[in-house]
């Protein structure tokens, strides 16, 4: 329940004419006033004149708290509390609809000018409002009217303090030119309202693609991108990982307008760290999990054969054997779009990822990895299988084997497709 207003106060708060306190003489000098210092913002500019007004109109008998007996209050005072009982009854759903109606005709009673507001919800010109992470309601009543949105500052603001629950969550908005203060704070409670663009980043991306997708999507500069990123040991990873590479977890990211580079990053990577906690994954195998993550999430194709390629890839791994990953040497000469090499390629021991010539994982990711290749890393498939070659590409048919001559038999099936699509030559 509400506590019970305190009606001296409100009494107190309405002019009288017949005030009779003790006053200084004309001759008394006024004592100094502090000098206050200069606004350094449009917003503290706003909220001095909003200071600066409240003192001007202050009631010559605001200290006088005791109201005179014997004598009736004013007509303007019954009814302002009557506008507050009925706020006060309605409880804070109402506040702002009501405060909206009511607020003018308070303002006029206690001789204050009433605030500009346009009336209805716009003139149909659409205009794409942005709440920025971390701005407070002055700063938003302030970009309402800067927009167009509202046609004053106080309007808006004067709702904001009205209802304490109001609150903005950051994105943008499809509001309209010249709408009333109470439609447009309406729209902005209203989710439908809100442009949801959307940054995706898909599975086995790999960085470079991630920072090119964040650019176009953002409109942050593919160089401010990159810098963000070069400073991978600022977003808390393990000591062994050499760059953010496997450590942006691919998934549908909203954008948010008041985030930089920097902020989109680290985003990402919590959410990898996240993932890896609920696969189970310990910190301290953080880095090696993301590594044969990542290597998984580039050789398979559908979403069953994932625990079997990483089945594979273990059982060569237990067994001392080269794991000879076409995707590995492909991201090792810089190409991050194709798993298929040639003979030159991945004769070449002077790439450090070329797994045809160096024992043992790569020497980091070589993508971003998914829930999928990550879970696959976790808890590989039960199988004695040492190869699989992928036979049809458009499908993603994969054939496992044990022995080297059910691989080579396979290995030609796909050699015969590839010779039939030379579009993945």
């Amino acid at each position: 329940m509400a506590d019970d207003p305190n009606w001296d106060d409100i009494f107190a708060s309405q002019p009288r004419a017949d005030d009779d306190r003790p006053r200084r003489s004309a001759s008394e000098p006024a004592p100094p006033a502090a000098p206050e210092p200069a606004p350094t913002s449009r917003r503290e500019s706003r909220e001095r004149e909003q200071r600066d007004l409240l003192e001007r109109e202050r009631p010559a008998a605001a200290a006088s708290r005791e109201p005179r007996r014997g004598r009736r209050p004013r007509r303007g005072t019954v009814v302002l509390l009557a506008i507050v009982l009925v706020v006060v009854v309605g409880g804070t759903a109402g506040v702002v609809a009501a405060w909206g109606t009511v607020q003018p005709l308070v303002a006029k009673l206690q001789g204050e000018p009433e605030p500009e507001d346009f009336t209805g919800t716009g003139n149909g010109t659409e205009v794409d409002f942005a709440i920025a992470s971390g701005e407070n309601g002055s700063d938003i009543a302030t970009n309402l009217n800067d927009a167009g949105v509202t046609k004053s500052y106080q309007a808006a603001y004067a709702l904001m303090l009205a209802d304490a629950t109001i609150t903005f969550q950051p994105g943008t908005y499809k509001l309209q030119q010249e709408m009333s203060a109470s439609s447009a704070l309406s729209a902005l409670q209203d989710g439908s309202n809100r442009i949801t663009d959307r940054l995706v980043v898909p599975e086995g991306t790999a960085a470079v693609d991630v920072y090119q997708s964040l650019a176009d999507a953002t409109g942050i500069p593919l160089a401010d991108v990159q810098a963000a990123a070069a400073d991978h040991a600022s977003y808390g990873l393990p000591a062994e990982a050499t760059s953010l590479e496997g450590w942006l977890f691919p998934a549908t990211y909203e954008l948010d307008p008041g985030k930089d580079a920097r902020g989109y990053l680290q985003q990402m990577v919590d959410t990898m760290k996240e993932r890896l906690t609920t696969a189970g994954v310990q910190p301290a195998d953080y880095q090696r999990v993301i590594v044969f993550a990542s290597l998984i999430q580039r050789e398979a194709g559908l979403a069953d054969d994932y625990p079997k390629v990483a089945r594979v890839f273990q059982n060569r791994l237990d067994d001392g054997m080269l794991l000879q990953s076409d995707a590995t040497v492909a991201y090792g000469t810089g190409n991050t779009h194709r798993v298929t090499t040639t003979d030159e390629e991945r004769g070449d021991a002077s790439n450090p990822y070329n797994t045809y010539q160096h024992l043992g994982l790569p020497v980091g990711p070589i993508s971003n990895p998914g829930d999928l290749a990550i879970n696959a890393a976790v808890a590989p498939a039960d199988g004695t299988w040492l190869y699989f070659v992928t036979t049809n590409l458009d499908t993603g048919e994969t054939t496992f084997s044990t022995t080297l001559a059910e691989h080579e038999a396979a290995v030609r099936v796909w050699q015969a497709w590839m010779r039939e699509h030379p579009e993945y030559q």
